[in-house]
């Protein structure tokens, strides 16, 4: 057996998928929310159709559901086991010989899958003043998981370690370079699991040596990034610090003129918590729509409402920007990729994200591109220079892999 149990642990939520490593197969996957929350948390179970028992099997997955309340992260672990006993598979039968687990910020001491020891434990929880809201989170699930499963290696895979290759002209802020030391201040980006994921899967898909291509990929989900990836190696990205600085996204401002925040202060009296609160909660389309969702945005620019179509200028706007600006750092590209919930499911973006770059050998097939498919896809012209895809991105996967290649050694 080679199955591994990948854990993504929120403030609030615990997602998990157990993957069978010989055929990298989803053998079942689950989401606990509203942890701690005294209306209640909600689990959901589910399992590819072939998992499940042929009485009740469909050709669609199986997904129980069921309301209960869920005191902390240890509850959660113990939710998903009762899942697992309760509709499968039998993870006495499916035992995972590891546990793979998302960690955020790794800050510049982390550059590669790292087994979980007490000292890892103790740098993840000092990393937190980088990621506040996602470390400790992150931290707790770490923890639970370990006593749930205290007999096998836990492996942490962050998503800020694919972006340590990034050279100093990237990742360093022009400021004073004693206080950015001091205080740890410098580009991090995130994502890189996904860009990681995605930028080989495109190498694959275009039967070309990752080592050769000059690739972007457009991470675009609630949120949002873009990675430039020189033969497999991130070079430049979107993201910085934390995931707040880059494209605009669902509620996050992306980049801005840092004296915005100045004047707010000074002016409006904001304090730095009202200023959190309104780049990363009240910021990106739903500040200037009214709604964080790709899909009602689409729907109101079609309608004709005027807030829908300059939110969706703005979110273009800034992508092209970045497209030119990383194609210009590559020195040419050959392969763009969507990727994400937005970049996989909404065709006008990546439509308009692109156009008019025909000059620099991108040209999109709109029937191609207006395609409903899962599946990874060209879609650009077959006499485009670049070749355009869409690609499914497989975060757990990733992690999965990685885990299990720490563990073999």
């Amino acid at each position: 057996m080679s199955d591994i149990l990948v854990v993504n642990s929120g403030s609030s939520s615990l997602k998990y998928q157990l993957i069978e490593m010989t055929t990298e197969r989803t053998l079942a996957s689950g989401l606990i929310e509203r942890i701690g929350e005294a209306g209640g948390g909600r689990a959901v179970h589910t399992l590819p159709w072939d998992e499940v028992p042929s009485v009740d099997r469909t050709d669609a997955p199986s997904t129980t559901e069921r309301e209960l309340p869920v005191r902390d992260h240890v509850a959660a672990f113990g939710v998903m086991l009762e899942a697992f006993e309760a509709h499968g598979p039998s993870l006495d039968s499916h035992r995972p010989v590891a546990v793979g687990h998302r960690v955020v910020h790794g800050g510049k001491r982390f550059f590669e899958p790292t087994v979980v020891t007490e000292l890892v434990k103790i740098n993840i929880a000092d990393l937190a003043e980088l990621a506040p809201l996602h470390n400790p989170a992150n931290l707790q699930g770490i923890e639970a998981a370990q006593q749930v499963f205290p007999d096998v290696p836990h492996v942490v895979v962050f998503d800020t370690a694919f972006h340590q290759t990034l050279p100093p002209a990237a990742y360093t802020y022009a400021i004073d370079a004693d206080v950015a030391e001091q205080y740890r201040v410098r580009r991090y980006g995130f994502h890189g699991t996904s860009h990681k994921y995605v930028s080989e899967q495109a190498a694959q898909l275009v039967g070309r040596p990752l080592a050769e291509l000059k690739q972007l990929v457009l991470h675009l989900g609630n949120g949002a990034s873009i990675t430039a990836i020189d033969g497999g190696r991130s070079v430049e990205t979107s993201m910085g610090m934390t995931p707040l600085e880059g494209l605009v996204m669902g509620t996050r401002s992306g980049d801005i003129d840092p004296a915005v925040l100045v004047h707010l202060h000074r002016r409006a009296g904001y304090d730095f918590d009202d200023l959190d609160t309104l780049l990363n909660k009240r910021s990106g389309l739903l500040g200037l729509a009214g709604t964080n969702d790709v899909r009602d945005v689409l729907a109101g620019r079609a309608g004709g409402d005027d807030a829908a179509t300059l939110a969706f200028d703005v979110y273009v706007h800034r992508l092209k920007a970045y497209v030119g600006a990383y194609y210009a750092q590559l020195g040419g590209v050959d392969v763009i990729s969507f990727t994400a919930g937005v970049g996989e499911n909404a065709a006008p973006v990546r439509a308009a994200a692109l156009a008019g770059l025909e000059r620099l050998g991108i040209a999109i097939d709109a029937s191609r591109n207006e395609a409903q498919s899962h599946e990874a896809r060209v879609i650009s012209t077959d006499a485009s220079e670049v070749v355009v895809l869409v690609v499914h991105t497989n975060e757990e996967l990733e992690i999965a892999r990685q885990t299990l290649e720490v563990v073999r050694g």
